[in-house]
């Protein structure tokens, strides 16, 4: 076969979520398939780092797309043309963004339908795009890969789409996340919280994300409690939309360390040095941090909603996301109950193991298999 592949956040400079995801998993698929060609296509001037093997050849498309007028020129007249001149099989596209003029089977990744939900969350330029084609894309798509069985149902409800075209793999997290030994969490506590303790977000500043009512949570636990901090990792995703933080005192900014973004290598030891993760999205169509909490043995605060409870399992305290006073609670029962915080560390380090982009590959490569075979017949 030949594969072409959508690699555009394939960034050097800065990694984010679906940077990762191609990472991970294209990687994978290039590395475990070798008598397979690839073509990737980039946006913009690559990395040769990304051209994962002998078998890929990597070809950059104009315009550079990150706008909703560039999406569209990008996939509709770049893409459909390359697609043909280059003889695709399949195509794959781990951002769920598709070609709809081309006629070569194509297998979306459709990661969460947040905009669906709550689109009042995303800038208006953005928000009419993704509204108007992610709803094509999905009807056109040969095969479509999903990351949680919340968002299967999801897609298939809001889009009518049939079960049996989509496919669930859920993401894992590098196996570079695990537990460090206690001198390493001291030196990364001293560098990052004057050697406190600390609660740990990671994520997009995106109001689903629910930094603020988090903010405010963490403000009233420090009515009480003294010796913790909060740890933010994360920059804004859309960065013509306000995130809506609440007034905080001074003395509680002092203890709120906003990082912004961090490499993975950064990212791992903060998070392995955490005293425990609060992630309380109050829409995910995954949510990676949990995973990457788990596998390093650090207990878990999660919102009740969507498909965390799928991700996170046993290994977490739940509370509803829009209910601040629940959130508060929860941090000062995993602060003050022992027995509670061993039992989730020891249950998110079993659980996490279920988690692999081994397996994300997997399900991704039996979809392209699938949708180059339903075109053959």
């Amino acid at each position: 076969m030949r594969i072409a592949i959508n690699t555009r956040f394939l960034l050097s400079s800065k990694m984010e979520g679906f940077g990762w995801y191609t990472y991970e998993v294209v990687k994978r698929l290039v590395e475990q398939h070798p008598e397979h060609e690839f073509v990737f296509f980039f946006d913009r001037a690559f990395d040769p780092k990304f051209v994962f093997g002998p078998n890929v050849t990597p070809v950059v498309l104009n315009p550079p797309a990150r706008h909703p007028i560039l999406f569209y020129i990008w996939f509709e007249w770049s893409v459909r043309r390359a697609l043909k001149k280059h003889k695709i099989d399949v195509f794959f596209s781990p951002d769920g963004y598709l070609s709809l003029g081309s006629t070569v089977p194509q297998v979306g990744v459709i990661h969460d339908l947040n905009f669906e939900h709550y689109p009042q969350d995303i800038p208006w330029q953005p928000r009419i795009y993704l509204k108007r084609f992610f709803p094509k894309f999905a009807r056109k798509a040969a095969q479509i890969v999903t990351v949680s069985e919340y968002s299967k149902q999801d897609i298939c409800a809001t889009y009518g789409i049939p079960e049996s075209k989509v496919s669930v793999g859920w993401n894992g997290a590098s196996e570079l996340f695990k537990p460090l030994d206690e001198m390493t969490i001291t030196e990364v506590r001293k560098s990052h919280s004057s050697g406190k303790p600390y609660f740990i977000f990671v994520g997009a500043l995106h109001p689903r994300k629910n930094v603020g009512r988090l903010l405010q949570a963490y403000s009233q636990f420090c009515e009480r409690n003294t010796e913790i901090d909060l740890v933010i990792i994360g920059e804004a995703l859309w960065k013509n939309n306000q995130l809506l933080l609440p007034d905080l005192s001074e003395s509680i900014k002092t203890r709120i360390h906003f990082t912004g973004h961090v490499s993975q290598t950064d990212l791992t030891r903060l998070v392995g040095a955490a005293h425990s993760l609060v992630y309380v999205p109050y829409f995910e169509g995954f949510g990676i941090p949990l995973v990457e909490a788990m596998k390093c043995g650090v207990p878990i605060i999660s919102g009740n909603k969507t498909s965390l409870p799928e991700v996170a399992g046993d290994a977490a305290l739940y509370c509803d996301p829009f209910d601040v006073a629940a959130i508060t609670e929860k941090m000062h029962e995993l602060v003050n109950n022992l027995e509670i915080y061993n039992q989730l560390k020891k249950a998110g380090l079993e659980r996490g193991q279920l988690f692999s982009w081994d397996k994300t590959a997997e399900v991704c490569w039996k979809a392209i298999v699938s949708s180059f075979s339903e075109n053959k017949t």
